[in-house]
């Protein structure tokens, strides 16, 4: 693993994922794009959204996922979350079968149950992401399918910017925030029995750049990435 520390420009005061994400809860769709990863969703030509009896949604946060899969004509979605704030946020969407308080590599959830585990944008904040591929393998039924969305390392080592909010009173926190490589991810999927299936990478294009000209100097780097593995 490569530590964040190495490439952080902002050395903002670092919080804790729960706590971060709580205070962040009331705003946090105020500040995370589609670009970011419902765009890269709707590039996969797998799996089959409306085909999706039973989802698992890991990290589910404020529900913007599961509304989206709901939306796709997944049948019934179950997502856990760390943080209460957020889950209330998704409880009020109404996508999701059950809402849980769990961390995403001990889901609690029901072992060879799912269609579809889906994560996004969590990863950054698991010092290793090999235990949520395996987490997503004890969950899926034979055949099925766990989709992840990621920031990309590339961004988050030229940029050096870490997952980060600002509060009321304009004062910015990072969450705790970890490198993973590409190959960190193909190592961790193939040990748990995935087989990559799919993969694109997000770029900052001029569609980001309307929403962040002060992006220019990262254009054409790829910020976020989307892997589609199957059982």
């Amino acid at each position: 693993m490569i530590p964040f520390s190495e490439f952080d420009t902002r050395g903002y005061e670092t919080v804790d994922v729960a706590a971060g994400y709580g205070a962040w809860a009331q705003t946090y769709e105020r500040t995370v794009e589609d670009l970011m990863d419902i765009d890269l969703l709707e590039r996969l030509t797998g799996p089959e959204w409306a085909s999706v009896r039973r989802a698992a949604d890991l990290g589910c946060g404020t529900g913007r996922t599961g509304e989206w899969l709901h939306g796709k004509g997944a049948q019934r979605i179950d997502g856990v979350d760390l943080t209460p704030e957020m889950l209330e946020i998704a409880k009020q969407k109404g996508a999701h079968e059950s809402l849980g308080v769990a961390d995403a590599t001990e889901s609690g959830l029901e072992s060879g149950a799912y269609d579809l585990v889906i994560s996004s944008l969590i990863d950054e904040h698991l010092p290793d992401v090999g235990p949520l591929y395996e987490e997503a393998a004890r969950l899926a039924r034979p055949g099925g399918w766990m989709v992840i969305v990621t920031y990309h390392p590339q961004f988050m080592i030229t940029a050096g910017m870490p997952t980060h909010y600002t509060d009321g009173e304009g004062r910015s926190y990072a969450i705790q925030t970890h490198v993973h490589l590409v190959s960190d991810h193909v190592r961790a999927g193939v040990a748990a029995g995935w087989r990559l299936a799919e993969m694109h990478e997000g770029i900052i294009d001029d569609r980001w750049l309307q929403l962040k000209p002060k992006w220019e100097k990262f254009k054409n780097i790829p910020l976020s990435a989307v892997y589609a593995w199957q059982r």
